[in-house]
């Protein structure tokens, strides 16, 4: 399903979804930081600076792909 719409780190609930999305059967809580930033900016649609993340950033997108794991 391609998407036409673009998402930056400035949007943490819907990397999560997409997350979720690609990776139905992972819990996001075993995911470290460093694999969570590369699969963030090779999602489809991302067009943020790769640099421009943090660890606070990170951690709000690992605790929305939770939120939508436990739906």
């Amino acid at each position: 399903m391609a998407r036409e719409d673009t998402i930056d780190w400035s949007d943490p609930h819907e990397i999560g979804y997409r997350l979720w999305e690609k990776f139905p059967d992972t819990d996001p809580l075993s995911v470290r930081f460093t694999d969570l930033h590369q699969w963030v900016t090779e999602l489809e649609g991302f067009v943020g600076d790769p640099k421009a993340s943090s660890e606070g950033i990170l951690e709000a997108i690992q605790m929305a792909w939770l939120d939508e794991s436990e739906d």
